[in-house]
């Protein structure tokens, strides 16, 4: 079985946020997912489009006879990890400030072929 990976790092939303968009494409055909990230409405279907279309581009070079059926492809594993995340302050009553996180995260598709 051929497999090939894809990474982006520091991608500007929640893990949490990224993490309701990759559990509807888990262990899914590759084309189905693509269809489900091409029609969802959520802002971070877009950023795991392109990653799973790198991890796809990604399986066909790897392969030099190109015997891969593009039927044949599915998503094997993905997961979401914490990137850093920037701290900012934002003014408060009486003179105080709280503190702001804005988060990002690391999104990792492995695809293969059956």
């Amino acid at each position: 079985m051929v497999e090939a990976r894809a990474l982006r790092r520091n991608i500007h939303s929640s893990p949490r946020k990224m993490r309701l968009v990759i559990d509807l494409i888990r262990g899914k055909n590759a084309a189905e997912a693509l269809g489900i990230l091409r029609f969802s409405s959520h802002h971070a279907s877009r950023d795991a489009e392109l990653v799973l279309r790198s991890a796809i581009a990604n399986l066909m070079s790897k392969d030099a006879d190109g015997n891969i059926d593009p039927d044949s492809v599915f998503v094997k594993e993905v997961f979401v990890n914490q990137g850093p995340t920037m701290k900012r302050m934002l003014p408060a009553p009486m003179g105080r400030a709280y503190r702001m996180r804005k988060r990002s995260n690391h999104l990792t598709i492995i695809v293969a072929a059956k």
